[in-house]
């Protein structure tokens, strides 16, 4: 019925769709950032800032935005109306058609696919980021261990999370070590920002990124570390990202020798410290401690997460070797990998 009526809409009234659009980013965005000054925001959504006011005196008259010295607010009613309004809207602008497609194309049980491509809108990473937190708490149960990776999209995920009765006794564990990379993107940070944030419990991985294997082995007897270790195996869900294999290669100053060698492989994406080409193959594998590929189990939640359409071929790639629960990407990805390959439009 509410397609019926979207459909009607769209051909006698195309306009009321695009203030729709408009209006619904403009709150999201705001949701997003806040508070965030109206300059800044016309910025961010590439729009002058006399329609930005008119827009925002609109909403403030229907209660959805508060305006305050330090910026411009959600009010409670704004959240519910936005939250309301998500499904409807991925119907509109051809979201959920875009999800439905690349999980076929995947074969994923779930895709969710945000507007927006985070290569041209790093503000698009902070709503993969919600999109992640959300799909987290649908899914949580007390008591739940929680393994997350590193990576700056799920950094953006640590900053979306807030208290909830649903967080109650889980334990967040960073899924792998990282002492190689930058400290914000680590998983060690990640996880326990998440954990401080939620009001829930944490674990940390002290280890190198890049070890040789008698040294993995060696650190793997640590009481510290096997304690994490074994709170790994047992975790409900498992949350990481998908990096470009040369992006991954030179954040942890791996070898000129084995970058050329990746490079020879065609390695084009990397997760859990393997590098994989673009059949799904791996090529590379690092001695890394923590979560394995092969350790991940069926009555696990796997959430992946990767946006921006220089991503496609990585996305592409990890998901042929190692398909997952929950697809979060964003529709430049989206597009990018399905025009790439041709993908066949989605049917009813």
């Amino acid at each position: 019925m509410l397609r019926d009526v979207l459909e009607m809409q769209r051909k006698l009234q195309p306009d009321v769709l695009e203030t729709l659009g408009k209006r619904y980013r403009i709150l999201q965005y705001i949701r997003l950032m806040q508070p965030i000054g109206r300059r800044t925001l016309a910025t961010q959504l590439s729009i002058s800032e006399r329609v930005l006011r008119s827009e925002t005196d609109f909403l403030k008259q229907q209660g959805l935005i508060l305006m305050q010295s330090a910026g411009m607010l959600l009010t409670e009613e704004g959240t519910k109306l936005l939250e309301g309004l998500e499904q409807t809207v991925k119907y509109t602008f051809g979201l959920e058609e875009l999800e439905q497609r690349l999980a076929g194309y995947l074969s994923v049980p779930k895709v969710i696919v945000v507007a927006g491509d985070s290569d041209e809108l790093p503000v698009v990473k902070k709503e993969l980021g919600r999109a992640v937190v959300q799909q987290m708490k649908n899914r949580v149960r007390s008591g739940d261990v929680i393994a997350v990776a590193g990576g700056t999209t799920l950094a953006s995920a640590a900053e979306m999370m807030v208290p909830d009765p649903r967080w109650q006794n889980t334990i967040f564990v960073p899924a792998r070590g990282g002492l190689g990379e930058k400290v914000e993107i680590q998983a060690n940070t990640i996880s326990s920002a998440m954990a401080m944030k939620a009001q829930a419990s944490y674990r940390l991985l002290h280890v190198p990124d890049q070890l040789s294997e008698d040294t993995r082995r060696s650190l793997m007897q640590e009481p510290g570390v096997q304690e994490v270790l074994d709170l790994l195996s047992t975790a409900s869900i498992v949350v990481h990202g998908i990096g470009e294999a040369k992006t991954m290669a030179g954040r942890r100053t791996t070898s000129a020798s084995l970058r050329s060698r990746l490079e020879e492989e065609s390695a084009v994406a990397e997760s859990f410290g393997y590098y994989v080409n673009q059949d799904g193959q791996v090529v590379h594998r690092e001695n890394t401690v923590g979560l394995q590929w092969d350790e991940l189990r069926r009555d696990q939640t796997v959430i992946t997460v990767a946006g921006g359409s220089s991503k496609a071929k990585a996305i592409d790639a990890y998901m042929r070797y190692r398909p997952s629960s929950i697809l979060i990407t964003d529709e430049g990805a989206a597009k990018a990998i399905l025009e790439q390959n041709d993908a066949p439009e989605a049917t009813e």
